[in-house]
């Protein structure tokens, strides 16, 4: 009986003690994959897109997790730019007939005497007041008796598919006030602009204002009376053509509008 137990326990071999060595292989390849991962992910930019897809792939691999479509997708947000007024392109002919209805609007209001029409070229209309119907002498804060006159020549512009630039212009002789011509100028064709804008009467994105000074006469500043009609300020109301260039009849050496 004693040699048969004796058999049996020879028989059945120890079992051996700690982990299986197949499992330690394992469990280091992982700790060793677990430390390269977290090294790319300190070193790399966070990108919340790609690292979402990346866990959910290796969630799959290693079976721990939901596939693929488990990762939420996310939207850049954008913020969208102020909207601006947009023209479609005019033909050359239509700019006489809009000249042909600016100058009936303008006789229907009976402004002739306080505003000047004047078609430059193809795809030019001006709008000319002299510096006495708007300004003080050397001053660039509107006069309040202009207020009804610049509403009513907003009137005539807002329906008219063309931009607006707005030029101040004075002659050579130099203001009383410490400014000089090219500061006055400028002043004077922002006060308008801030005029159309802060009444709401034209939008912001359809105006620029500009300054010339006493650059661009319209007459030799030989007299008092040439003088008087170079202090002025010019709309210039200017279209899109066919082609889009915006700037025939420009000649050599003249800044385009």
């Amino acid at each position: 009986m004693a040699c048969e137990e004796e058999q049996e326990e020879k028989k059945c071999p120890e079992c051996e003690v700690g982990a299986p060595a197949w499992m330690v292989t394992f469990a280091d390849m992982v700790t060793l994959l677990l430390t390269f991962f977290v090294l790319l992910v300190s070193m790399a930019t966070m990108d919340r897109v790609k690292f979402s897809a990346a866990a959910s792939s290796l969630s799959k691999a290693f079976g721990t997790g939901v596939a693929a479509s488990s990762y939420t997708e996310y939207k850049i947000q954008t913020i969208p730019s102020t909207p601006s007024t947009q023209f479609a392109p005019i033909q050359s002919d239509s700019i006489t007939k809009i000249q042909k209805r600016i100058e009936t609007e303008i006789k229907a209001l009976n402004i002739q005497n306080s505003v000047e029409l004047i078609q430059k070229d193809d795809d030019t209309i001006i709008l000319r007041l002299d510096e006495a119907v708007l300004f003080q002498p050397d001053q660039s804060k509107i006069s309040p008796e202009a207020y009804p006159l610049l509403r009513q020549i907003a009137d005539i512009i807002r329906p008219i598919p063309m931009r607006l630039r707005i030029e101040g212009h004075t002659d050579d002789v130099l203001p009383q006030s410490a400014r000089d011509n090219w500061d006055l100028s400028i002043d004077r064709s922002v006060s308008v602009l801030r005029f159309f804008t802060k009444s709401k009467l034209l939008p912001l994105d359809r105006m620029s204002a500009v300054g010339y000074g006493q650059e661009r006469p319209v007459m030799p500043n030989t007299s008092a009376q040439n003088r008087a009609k170079n202090r002025r300020v010019d709309f210039i109301l200017r279209a899109n053509t066919a082609l889009g260039l915006g700037n025939t009849g420009t000649k050599a050496g003249e800044i385009p509008l």
